[in-house]
């Protein structure tokens, strides 16, 4: 969640840690700062963005820093609360991530020992426990001091008059940038693509201790090798290419993540991954997921049970793991986006713990969820900066499609026309971003309403639950997805002239059910907007507005539909007003509970 960089080279320190912090912007933050070591160390840090902290700052002379985006999780956004934090001397500087949960014993124990707290953060007893065990020795300091946490963390620890940094890891995703006598550190790859694209992703309990020159990474005392990987992504790629706002160049690049995730899969000598279990059979499949990944998991849900044939049980990743038994006989299957989703995280080291085998889907090469899974897939969608997913989103749907697909119990020829209908997926998601100015316009009349339902009934269901979460994160609509049967269950109550309905539509076997609600939805005369397959005279009739969409098999309607929800939120939240890639509250990776 929160944005940690370090960097420690012959460079002037601030103007890169200042752009590096830019490019985490995305991860979602309401304060930041930054701390140089020159001739002792100076801390500049505000509740403002970071182009404004940079453009209240002269220049500062070091070669050495940190700096943080934070994302308030003990104490309000401000000035004392934002990081770095210092201990009593202001020799020692300290940027966190992650949530100490023994916190306030700490805090009470320093208190008793002298140890002035001015924050209401949990992270400020870091520097304080260094400064405690300090005795000369910064590294075996902050080594003792990380010792007295309990909880997640990744900090970088600064300290004056030092030629290194030292970076801790739990639970919380860190890599070191290699560049040539300089280094980097940073919670996240797009802050470090215009430095270098090699890196060392860190294990949980490793401390890395950093210098210009050289990076020694421990455990347990002792060093050991960390493996560098190259980055693929490129400077572009994180770019907005003309665009007004990541988002809508996220939405528009989806025709290409079909078609490049599409392209790993077809050109592989075996399967997405390997569902088999024990003597070959599958008698069942867990999902866990957060978010719009769980999201995502509802549509696989609807993929495996009807190619595959076997039940499948969808889960919140944050539930499982206070719930649920995972079955020892099953493979299970976790969807993160980033690789590093807390919860998702912790479902899997606990599925691993109960004997299951575990397959995870995800967008980054080396994240941390892909170092201890069984089998990983990963999905191409290149980097996405806003926060709202939506290519990664669509990328994950043709993970399960495919994942799925080699399994399949449906006859030779069904399982023919289906893959053939895959492979025309990126032409039937252009057509719909083709209609762009339509679906705008359409946006523009919701855009006035306070409150919204979406409905979907089967496979769009899903697809209704995502397009409400679209709409209320970056446009701060009040927007539920509910199954299409369910409105009368309650929701009812709410329809009017001031509640807009927007109906996901499909061409199966949940039609006439889906009229029977549209009926009962005008009858209590809330404005509907229905998404339909071309020449749906019948959906014409009975609808407010209607925006087609292409012809396609039922089971593939997720993604061209999801498409035009997606550029639906995006033109709601422009004619708002509202700050599309940076919705408020939000951050793009969750790392913490």
């Amino acid at each position: 969640m929160c944005g940690i960089v370090g960097y420690i080279g012959k460079k002037k320190a601030q103007p890169i840690l200042l752009n590096c912090l830019g490019k985490l912007e995305y991860r979602g933050y309401d304060s930041c700062g930054i701390a140089i070591s020159a001739s002792g160390i100076e801390v500049h840090k505000d509740a403002v963005r970071v182009r404004v902290l940079g453009e209240a700052l002269s220049v500062l002379d070091g070669t050495v820093g940190i700096g943080h985006t934070r994302w308030a999780t003990h104490g309000e956004p401000s000035k004392v609360n934002a990081h770095p934090h210092c201990d009593c001397t202001g020799r020692i500087a300290v940027v966190h991530n992650g949530v100490i949960n023994n916190f306030y014993k700490l805090r009470e124990q320093l208190a008793d020992e002298g140890h002035t707290l001015a924050s209401q953060t949990d992270t400020e007893v870091i520097p304080h426990l260094i400064e405690k065990y300090y005795d000369g020795d910064f590294v075996k300091a902050v080594e003792l001091a990380v010792r007295e946490i309990e909880g997640s963390y990744t900090m970088i620890a600064l300290m004056a008059d030092e030629s290194k940094i030292v970076a801790a890891r739990k639970d919380s995703p860190l890599i070191i940038g290699i560049g040539d006598r300089e280094n980097y550190i940073a919670s996240d790859v797009p802050a470090l693509l215009d430095y270098t694209s090699r890196v060392i992703y860190l294990e949980d309990g490793d401390i890395a201790v950093v210098s210009a020159d050289n990076v020694d990474v421990k455990k347990d005392g002792s060093s050991v090798d960390r493996e560098e990987h190259k980055i693929l992504w490129s400077v572009e790629d994180a770019q907005k290419a003309g665009y007004e706002h990541f988002m809508l160049k996220e939405i528009h690049e989806q025709p290409k993540v079909i078609r490049d995730t599409l392209a790993e899969y077809i050109s592989a000598a075996e399967p997405a991954a390997d569902l088999t279990v024990g003597d070959g059979g599958l008698e069942d499949m867990l999902i866990l997921a957060c978010g719009t990944s769980y999201h995502a998991s509802l549509v696989g849900k609807y993929i495996i049970e009807g190619l595959v044939k076997i039940p499948v049980r969808v889960e919140l990743a944050s539930e499982f793991n206070y719930s649920g038994q995972a079955s020892t006989r099953s493979r299970a299957i976790v969807i993160t986006q980033s690789g590093e989703t807390y919860d998702a995280l912790m479902s899997v080291k606990r599925l691993k713990e109960e004997g299951c085998q575990v397959i995870v889907i995800t967008n980054v090469v080396g994240s941390t969820v892909s170092r201890i899974a069984d089998q990983t897939v990963y999905t191409r969608a290149g980097p996405e900066i806003s926060v709202a997913a939506t290519k990664t989103f669509v990328a994950q749907l043709i993970a399960l499609y495919w994942l799925a697909l080699p399994y399949s119990r449906v006859d030779i020829r069904r399982l023919d026309d289906l893959v053939m209908e895959l492979r025309q997926l990126p032409v039937k998601v252009q057509q719909v971003l083709d209609n762009e100015a339509i679906i705008a316009d359409y946006a523009r009349q919701l855009a006035k309403f306070e409150n919204m339902f979406y409905m979907g009934k089967g496979i769009n269901y899903p697809v209704a639950l995502e397009g409400a979460l679209k709409l209320k994160e970056i446009s701060y609509i009040h927007a539920e997805g509910y199954a299409a049967g369910e409105l009368k269950h309650g929701p009812f109550a709410l329809l009017g002239s001031k509640t807009p309905v927007v109906a996901v539509v499909t061409q199966d076997n949940t039609y006439e059910s889906v009229i029977t609600t549209i009926k009962q939805v005008k009858a209590r005369q809330s404005p509907l907007l229905a998404l339909v397959g071309e020449e749906d005279e019948t959906i014409i009739q009975l609808a407010d507005s209607v925006i087609t969409v292409p012809q396609i098999d039922p089971l593939f309607s997720p993604v061209v539909n999801s498409v035009v929800l997606q550029l639906l939120a995006y033109y709601v939240a422009k004619r708002r007003g509202c700050p599309i890639d940076f919705p408020r509250h939000l951050a793009k990776t969750v790392t913490v509970e």
